[in-house]
């Protein structure tokens, strides 16, 4: 009898050993990076339900260099974070400007900073509000700046400036543990994160960073809530605080600049006025609410702005493009009193030119402005797409798969992409 017991007792254990081993063994070989697929993946049950033990994420590895696509270990959010399994993510020129080596940031990393998804897994100890507000199952958006809720910042609201994000993200491509999720499936090597490392199959974002996104909208045109329309809401709202009657002058009318002129024609904007140099970004801008369009390869944009206003300029003018030409543009082309919002990023170290006497005498208002709110922003975001006031359709103008998140990063650069365009992940 005894002996029986004895040896069920190592049946049972050796069969445990076995199956740990298989999985140890599942968890560490090594496949193609470039042959995987998502039917390929070996699943295990982790946060009580099954998941993949690897994924794939794009990988910058050194400026001018093509993305690659790689495998990884299954990112685990910590706690107060989300694991999202990514739908869609949208092809922006701040990622581009890393890839070109023109904005420093940590190497490895994977690119991608405005997603749609869904929530699979939440990290442990996490709050049970956390829980309630984006239960497993949750279909979200993502925005590029995720606020970590505790700083004096995010404590007064100022969620845009959050210390954490701008210490540990935008210093050292990490969460704010000082720790990136990301670590290659073959060799274990750490790779950082450009905001949530987006550009890959799932992704690890703080909760605060995080809206719920409703059914009625769709997670491919949604991706650009999270930074095209986060960030333009942002400069309109809080940098601008345009009104209604306002004049407003968009210079570079990309994916955020044209998300610009939606945003100020929902607020009432009277004279819309968008300069770029592109005929076809011209004609488009129209549909997203300009009044009056100036290429501006062919005729001065500040000559053009004052005549249009009626020798004035324009209560607020938007630069979009990070160029120190566009700069000065703008800061010319706003009336006495005037703000000129700087929301485009241009390569360290670029210095722009203003006009000090004119600065002092005449009240000129130079802004910069990076994002939104995620808290407070975000839901006001999703309401004005699902109402209609702010037309994803109109804005998305491309879609790529995932396998082709190089091509699309090499059409933005080559301006081949008007409006913003987003690559499907999943």
């Amino acid at each position: 009898m005894a002996s029986a017991m004895v040896r069920r007792s190592i049946i049972t254990h050796y069969s445990k050993f076995a199956s740990s081993w298989s999985l140890l063994s599942r968890h560490s070989s090594i496949h193609n990076p470039l042959s995987a697929s998502v039917s390929s993946f070996h699943s295990q049950p982790v946060g009580g339900g099954e998941l993949p033990s690897y994924m794939r994420g794009a990988v910058f590895w050194e400026p001018n260099k093509p993305l690659t696509i790689e495998e990884f270990h299954m990112p685990r959010p910590k706690a107060g974070e989300v694991l999202i399994k990514t739908k869609s993510c949208g092809v922006c020129h701040s990622d581009l400007h890393v890839m070109k080596g023109e904005i420093p940031f940590s190497s490895p990393c994977v690119v991608g900073h405005e997603i749609t998804g869904e929530v699979v897994e939440h990290g442990p100890l996490s709050d049970s509000k956390v829980k309630e507000r984006l239960p497993v199952g949750s279909r979200v958006v993502g925005a590029f700046i995720m606020p970590c809720g505790n700083c004096s910042y995010c404590s007064k609201g100022h969620d845009d400036l959050c210390e954490a994000f701008f210490a540990y993200n935008r210093a050292k491509g990490t969460l704010y543990d000082g720790e990136t999720r990301l670590f290659l499936r073959n060799s274990g090597k750490p790779v950082f994160m450009y905001s949530m490392g987006g550009l890959a199959e799932y992704c690890v974002v703080p909760a605060n960073g995080v809206s719920a996104l409703p059914n009625s909208l769709p997670y491919t045109e949604s991706a650009i809530l999270g930074c095209a329309v986060f960030t333009a809401y942002g400069a309109m709202a809080h940098a601008a605080q345009v009104r209604p009657g306002d004049s407003v002058a968009v210079i570079g009318t990309g994916g955020v600049g044209s998300s610009c002129l939606q945003i100020a024609r929902a607020f009432g904007a009277s004279d819309i006025i968008a300069v770029d140099v592109q005929d076809e970004k011209l004609q488009k801008a129209k549909t997203f609410g300009a009044t009056h369009t100036i290429n501006s390869a062919k005729e001065d944009p500040i000559e053009k702005i004052i005549e249009i206003t009626g020798g004035k300029g324009v209560d607020v003018a938007v630069e979009a493009l990070g160029k120190p030409q566009t700069f000065a543009q703008c800061t010319q082309s706003v009336k006495d009193g005037g703000k000129a919002v700087m929301i485009g990023l241009a390569q360290a170290g670029s210095l722009g030119e203003v006009d000090i006497n004119r600065l002092v005498r005449r009240k000129i208002q130079v802004i910069g402005s990076y994002g939104g709110r995620a808290r407070q922003d975000l839901p006001k975001l999703i309401r004005l797409a699902e109402t209609g006031i702010f037309n994803l359709g109109h804005a998305v103008s491309r879609t790529y798969t995932f396998e082709e998140s190089g091509k699309a990063f090499k059409d933005l650069n080559e301006g081949k992409i008007v409006g913003r365009a987003v690559i499907q992940i999943i």
